[in-house]
């Protein structure tokens, strides 16, 4: 990263690739890193890769159209430094990263984070068994080597994604025993308010629409309104177990289990940067608070992409574009006349179906069982997280001092809204009151002999 970029954009998904070529259209000069080796984003992951027809065919055209996008940014000249974490960034700034097991540092005017969104996390007894995982994981691997699993697979939880990825591995010849649907029943009741608003954003709807009927045609084994599902096993997953509506317990055979249950945004960074946040709960998630621009409440520091809240891919585009023109315009650059307009145009009619979308797929708020594990890193349970809040009766940072819940390589994003969710039921609180952990730097594991080696100043490697 040399003295001519003012500009820092983290993230290569759809947001940060539009927002990067809108930039250099401007004629300015941004940086863009990802930790991946490729751009795209989780949603045009490795498209620009070489792999089966059958698989491309499957993962559809919304896929396909990544790489037209992907060449676009390659040919657009924009400096892109793939492989790079960002893993702290500080009030003025200063931006410290790694590449190649080696840190650096730099200094920029702005910073736009388009770091997009994690899948929430789905505690359940037995989630940490081998052969359980989440659905995202099984369609990463899907893109980027072409692999699914070789034995019929279980699939637990609700929205969009579970739907898209059992077509889509229907499509390539896999098996699926079963859908455990968790989707609280009265959808169409939840969803009616937002039906004449959604009508511009129709096309997405249909799209569900399509993949329900092909569903069906498949012969899919459905569940609907399942819950209280487990992993049952000793060295790997043996069998699923779950209730249904007529409160009958059902165990299956099982060797993978995929769990979803939505995605919330990446915030870890405006947490540590002390930005305002609100709570949403339509989406069940802490959301960054932005202006008409995506400017955050710390001046200068963007937000695009899902990391706004969460929309899909058209909408991180057109939300990549406005925040450069923002970014411009707090730089002192005129806007050329039409670009804002035909942005917010886009964002518009991106955003039309999410309240639909919302009201379909509401967050869970069941009770999380006491036996299952929370905090990954330090193997803490669930109903050991519930000791500490009743022993010492704090918040977040206080059951994480506590417990050490949160201070593992993954920084609570694993846990924060599980513990958050735990708290906010036992003090009987709202979920916004309850907050969520006080991030602390690093924001990404960084070896001690890069910190050894870090030099301020110093090239990017």
């Amino acid at each position: 990263m040399t003295s001519e970029h003012d500009i820092l954009i983290v993230g290569a998904g759809p947001a940060g690739m539009a927002a990067a070529m809108q930039l250099a259209g401007l004629g300015l000069s941004p940086l863009v890193i990802d930790e991946q080796p490729m751009p795209g984003g989780q949603i045009w992951r490795a498209s620009e890769g070489a792999r089966p027809d059958a698989v491309r065919r499957a993962l559809g055209p919304d896929y396909a159209q990544g790489a037209g996008r992907v060449a676009e940014f390659r040919n657009s000249g924009v400096d892109y430094l793939p492989g790079t974490r960002m893993w702290h960034l500080e009030p003025g700034f200063q931006v410290f990263m790694s590449r190649d097991g080696a840190a650096f540092s730099r200094s920029c005017r702005a910073v736009l984070l388009a770091t997009g969104a994690q899948e929430r996390p789905v505690p359940l007894p037995g989630w940490t068994l081998p052969g359980v995982m989440t659905v995202g994981a099984a369609q990463i691997l899907l893109k980027t080597s072409a692999q699914i699993p070789d034995q019929p697979v279980w699939i637990a939880g609700s929205g969009p994604l579970p739907l898209l990825y059992i077509r889509q591995l229907l499509a390539v010849g896999g098996k699926v025993a079963g859908y455990l649907d968790t989707t609280p029943r009265g959808g169409a009741g939840r969803a009616l308010p937002h039906a004449a608003a959604a009508w511009r954003g129709r096309g997405d709807l249909l799209k569900g629409l399509k993949w329900l009927r092909e569903l069906r045609r498949a012969g899919l084994r459905w569940l609907r309104g399942v819950g209280d599902i487990r992993a049952l096993g000793e060295e790997r997953i043996e069998a699923v177990c779950y209730t249904t509506p007529d409160g009958q317990l059902h165990r299956e055979p099982a060797s993978v289990l995929l769990l979803h249950e939505g995605v919330v945004p990446s915030i870890h960074a405006t947490l540590a940067m002390n930005c305002d946040h609100l709570w949403s709960d339509a989406q069940g998630c802490f959301v960054p608070q932005v202006d008409a621009w995506g400017m955050t409440s710390v001046e200068g520091l963007y937000l695009a992409g899902d990391g706004a809240g969460i929309a899909g891919a058209p909408a991180a585009e057109a939300r990549g574009r406005i925040a450069a023109l923002g970014i411009a315009q707090w730089l002192g650059h005129r806007l050329p006349e039409g670009a804002e307009p035909a942005a917010r145009a886009a964002l518009a009619r991106a955003l039309a179906s999410r309240p639909v979308i919302d009201a379909l797929y509401p967050p869970p708020d069941d009770d999380i069982a006491d036996e299952a594990v929370v905090c990954r890193c330090e193997e803490l349970t669930a109903g050991e997280i519930r000791a500490a809040a009743r022993l010492h009766r704090g918040g977040p940072n206080q059951v994480k001092a506590y417990t050490r819940c949160g201070m593992g390589p993954c920084q609570g994003r694993q846990c924060g809204y599980s513990v958050n969710r735990l708290l906010a039921a036992e003090y009987g609180k709202s979920r916004a009151e309850t907050g969520f952990f006080r991030i602390r730097p690093p924001l990404k594991p960084v070896r001690l002999g890069e910190l050894a080696a870090l030099q301020e100043g110093r090239e990017a490697p």
